[in-house]
């Protein structure tokens, strides 16, 4: 229970962190919706990243910490690319 908790925390800053990154405004609702469903792009955008890192790198003496902080938020820019070009964005 306390790791889907985390897991949901960490992707709440994968999430805000794309966002801040990637200038703009996604067509995301505003209010506890908006939020839940940042948090879920970052989880996504940690599994894309970790999915790529695993096939690029498969080194097992690496810092996978900081890399996978990396590759999370990049996993989730990428998603929220690809959000944007799907959905739009907001006006």
């Amino acid at each position: 229970m306390f790791d889907m908790i985390g897991q949901l925390i960490a992707g709440l800053i994968v999430g805000i962190l794309a966002r801040l990154l990637l200038p703009g405004k996604e067509a995301f609702p505003d209010g506890p919706l908006g939020w839940l469903l940042t948090a879920l792009l970052g989880v996504s955008g940690a599994f894309i990243g970790f999915m790529i890192a695993t096939n690029l790198w498969r080194a097992g003496d690496a810092n996978y910490t900081a890399a996978g902080w990396i590759m999370s938020i990049l996993g989730a820019i990428l998603l929220l690319m690809l959000v944007r070009m799907i959905f739009g964005r907001k006006a």
